[in-house]
């Protein structure tokens, strides 16, 4: 077993463990499979809540044996229920965690869940990120589109499938399967409906805004409106002054040179220097 600190291929499933583990006990048959899941799921929780405190490799060596006893725990579990999807996806996400970081094991359960149960949305979205990392976007989208066709109020899988989209459009648009009229609106309307499904998370809405650059025929109009917007969500000094620097893009992208000049003015935080820099630049070689 590994103690990874990091794994960039999991930041967005940690959210997921946190989203979805509920909902698979949910819908598991009553009694004594359900309570003994109930038990793993609870005390699961609790030590990667403890895992996500630590602050060093040194520190999570202290998690290697209650993790390794819940391991155990899980496989007496599906030994005794074999014929548990919900079992088999909650070891998954164990084993999918950065702290354990067993992802082939991890592949392989969630899998045999899908098999048992074709109805668990977060299985389809975590088979369709193994997929991608990988490097079989053209196969994950269509678990990605699976997950959303089964909980389609789940801002997370819009997210996932408007990132895979963005990151790998170029291994669509070479596929022949889409082109840019099919892929620019889907990857667009992926980030409008993940910010509009969680109104209050920043970071879908800002995903968004920045999805206008990913395509060949950005509405600039529409991207403007976006970026004045979100300005009046977010705390006054770096970032309102991001949402500006994206604003004096814009203009710029649009030919309204002193609308961006003016913008740009007004931009006085020094960690934006060198993005304001560079669009002073861009003004004044149109020159």
């Amino acid at each position: 077993m590994r103690f990874p600190l990091t794994s960039r291929r999991l930041v967005l499933r940690g959210l997921a463990i946190l989203l979805g583990l509920a909902a698979w006990l949910s819908g598991a048959p009553a009694g004594d499979p359900t309570e003994r899941l109930q038990a793993l799921v609870a005390r699961q929780r609790e030590l990667l809540a403890a895992a996500e405190r630590k602050t060093s490799q040194h520190e999570l060596e202290d998690l290697r044996q209650p993790l390794q006893e819940l391991c155990y725990a899980y496989e007496d579990y599906l030994r005794a229920f074999p014929d548990q999807a919900a079992g088999y996806a909650s070891y998954a996400m164990l084993l999918d965690h950065p702290v354990i970081d067993e992802r082939r094991r991890s592949t392989a359960l969630f899998l045999r869940a899908n098999q048992l149960d074709s109805e668990m949305a977060l299985v389809k979205n975590q088979l369709g990120n193994h997929l991608a990392e990988d490097g079989k976007p053209l196969e994950a989208v269509n678990y990605y589109l699976a997950a959303i066709r089964l909980e389609p109020k789940e801002p997370l899988y819009h997210y996932q499938l408007g990132t895979l989209l963005a990151e790998a459009r170029d291994d669509f648009l070479k596929s022949g399967e889409w082109t840019a009229d099919k892929l620019d609106p889907a990857l667009l309307g992926a980030f409008r409906e993940a910010m509009t499904l969680a109104p209050d998370n920043w970071r879908y809405a800002y995903r968004y805004g920045l999805a206008f650059y990913d395509v060949d025929q950005p509405d600039w109009a529409a991207a403007l409106a976006f970026w004045q917007g979100f300005e009046s969500r977010v705390k006054p000094g770096i970032e309102q002054q991001t949402c500006r620097i994206h604003q004096a893009r814009v203009h710029l992208a649009r030919g309204e040179r002193d609308r961006a000049r003016a913008v740009l003015e007004t931009i006085t935080e020094s960690v934006l220097d060198r993005q304001k820099a560079k669009l002073v630049a861009e003004l004044n070689a149109a020159k």
